[in-house]
């Protein structure tokens, strides 16, 4: 069952989600060294550096992820789950999409992310309205499933996010809260303030 909704989800959901987010983050990132934590295959960032080069703009993103899939569109690299593997200032950006209510414990990498990069770019969830919960565990799992990522749900409310952001010496620059991941009408069900993506700097 999750093999064919996760085929379905890759049909329907997956280019349009990726083109949608690449067109949204580009803007945010700065030119030069991005890490990208929890890539995936890297598509959203092979799309972000096509974008950023016709824009004029050099993006060069490497990942890091603690299973590396078998083929990727950048440079993948595995790592622990907890600690980049980057010196303190050793990249210009860090990027999460839809990772951090992957870990048992977000603010950790929050604070990894602040001591390696002076710029962090955040795509996740707001666990807020009403059915929040299991439709974000929904979906999660169709994206997520037939993949073998580990499902911990550990979605947070806005008020969490805004204190994992001032305990990890963060601050918000930029909020963005109508992102057109579903067309109309699965975005009546899937969209309706559940998402957010925000680029922070050191506070």
């Amino acid at each position: 069952m999750s093999d064919v909704l996760t085929g379905l989800h890759h049909s329907l959901v997956f280019n349009r989600r990726t083109r949608v987010l690449a067109e949204a983050i580009t803007p945010l990132l700065p030119a030069g060294r991005v890490l990208d934590v929890g890539c995936g295959d890297g598509t959203i960032d092979a799309l972000i550096m096509r974008q950023a080069k016709a824009d004029g703009r050099k993006v060069e993103i490497t990942g890091i992820d603690v299973m590396v899939r078998p083929v990727t569109h950048i440079p993948v690299r595995p790592y622990d789950g907890r600690t980049l593997p980057a010196a303190d200032g050793g990249a210009d950006a860090v990027l999460f999409v839809d990772v951090l209510h992957h870990t048992d414990d977000a603010l950790v990498l929050l604070k990894e992310a602040a001591r390696v990069a002076p710029a962090v770019i955040i795509k996740d969830h707001f666990l807020e309205g009403l059915a929040a919960g299991p439709t974000l565990r929904f979906m999660d799992w169709v994206g997520n499933a037939g993949h073998g990522v580990v499902l911990p749900y550990n979605y947070w409310t806005r008020a969490q996010w805004l204190a994992g952001f001032a305990a990890a010496g963060l601050k918000i620059d930029t909020l963005i809260e109508k992102i057109p991941l579903y067309p109309f009408p699965a975005s009546l069900l899937f969209s309706r303030g559940l998402h957010f993506i925000a680029r922070l700097t050191r506070a």
